[in-house]
């Protein structure tokens, strides 16, 4: 029987963003992106779910080191995005427009590396309340 399990990490960040496209008119941009389009931009309360699936290691009796885990969500995201405005000061979002969905793609990208190649990573980020995306979907 196999021994696959599961750990989640629940983060937190806060970070300010524009959804537009800087070859697009500002009456474009509205249009398509709505109120998230305005040029002074606006803030949202992320909540990040990290989850890794792999097998229990017989040695230690995890699937990964949760403080480990909690480490490089710090290093890799927080420390890179929280209290930041994502247009302005990250190298990620400078061409890239920081919609829910390109932002948990680049987490992932982030965090990927970090984690065991034997080890599957699941990435959710919760934009409001009601609005989350997840990779790989």
């Amino acid at each position: 029987m196999s021994k696959r399990v599961a750990v989640y990490r629940k983060e937190h960040f806060n970070a300010a963003h524009r959804l537009a496209r800087p070859d697009w008119s500002d009456e474009q941009n509205f249009r398509v992106f709505g109120k998230c389009s305005l040029p002074h931009y606006h803030g949202h309360n992320y909540e990040l779910e990290v989850k890794v699936v792999g097998e229990i290691d017989e040695r230690t009796g995890f699937v990964m080191d949760m403080k480990e885990l909690s480490d490089i969500i710090s290093d890799q995201v927080l420390e890179r995005f929280d209290h930041k405005n994502l247009n302005l000061d990250t190298e990620e979002f400078k061409n890239l427009n920081p919609t829910a969905e390109n932002i948990v793609v680049v987490i992932y990208d982030l965090l990927r590396p970090h984690i065991k190649a034997d080890l599957e990573l699941f990435v959710r980020l919760n934009e409001t309340p009601r609005n989350f995306v997840e990779y790989p979907a």
